[in-house]
């Protein structure tokens, strides 16, 4: 399974609570801070609630 990686780009202020929340779940807080999640239903839904916050890019796993 592949993994994505995440990267907060926009400030959380100002949004609603609900994609604050969001953005904690995904593992993010401040903008920079990027995490590496697989590639499932559950987190593709995440991102599609804040897709204005975050980047996303393929993470082929190479150390």
């Amino acid at each position: 399974m592949s993994d994505l990686r995440i990267t907060q780009v926009r400030s959380a202020i100002g949004s609603k609570p609900k994609q604050r929340g969001t953005l904690r779940a995904l593992g993010l807080g401040r903008i920079g801070k990027s995490n590496v999640l697989p590639d499932k239903p559950e987190v593709r839904g995440m991102i599609a609630r804040v897709p204005h916050l975050v980047e996303v890019t393929n993470d082929s796993g190479e150390a």
